[in-house]
């Protein structure tokens, strides 16, 4: 699995990291980063759950 975010569409409002922290990350110069691009299997429904959370709907996940 792997996570893609859209910086075109990021508002970097950190729900994600909220839900995700070890993969997600909203900075001080308030700009998202991915943590963790290949995350392990065992946190693909948190990494779902942040998919469908996102106002923006500017994260994915590739398999």
């Amino acid at each position: 699995m792997r996570v893609k975010v859209d910086f075109d569409r990021c508002e970097s409002n950190a729900v994600c990291m909220g839900i995700l922290p070890e993969v997600f990350e909203v900075r001080d110069d308030d700009f998202l980063y991915i943590l963790q691009e290949e995350p392990p299997e065992e946190l693909r429904d948190k990494v779902e759950e942040c998919v469908r959370m996102c106002p923006k709907q500017a994260i994915s996940v590739e398999d």
